[in-house]
């Protein structure tokens, strides 16, 4: 077995230097009612470098500050409770405008009308995880 030896004051220099200059998290929180869809969009977004949060309503979503850093927003459409437009709506009114993305299937005209209102792209179902990924880069743009 071979011994490295290092210069302890470099290695403590290279870890302040990656502290100080790496971006900070980005976040996803994932609002669907359904425990697998979470599951499996928590899997993917966290295999893709981003710090994942579930929440299985828009009440649930509301009770929460936001993070330390750049956010978007996953949410299902159709949620027990309010909706996901209104708690979206709620969201940045609480907490200014919050990067989003709609998920639905089928939506109707209306729905695309409101949500176009809100400056909230729709995607629909099923999701494939790069264009999803793609979709949350798309959010939250050079943020981060």
């Amino acid at each position: 077995m071979r011994k490295i030896k290092a210069d302890k004051r470099q290695i403590g220099h290279d870890v302040r230097m990656d502290l100080v200059s790496s971006p900070p998290s980005r976040w996803v929180f994932v609002i669907d009612d359904d425990e697998a869809v979470r599951q499996s969009l928590e899997f993917a977004l966290d295999v893709a470098g981003f710090v994942v949060e579930t929440f299985a309503s828009g009440e649930a979503v509301l009770k929460r500050a936001p993070p330390d850093g750049p956010l978007c927003v996953l949410i299902d459409e159709r949620l027990p409770g309010i909706s996901g437009l209104e708690t979206l709506h709620r969201l940045r009114a609480l907490h200014g405008q919050v990067p989003a993305l709609l998920v639905t299937t089928h939506p109707p005209l209306s729905l695309r009308h409101a949500a176009a209102k809100e400056g909230t792209p729709i995607l629909e179902k099923p999701l494939l995880a790069e264009h999803l990924i793609a979709a949350i880069n798309a959010q939250l743009g050079d943020v981060g």
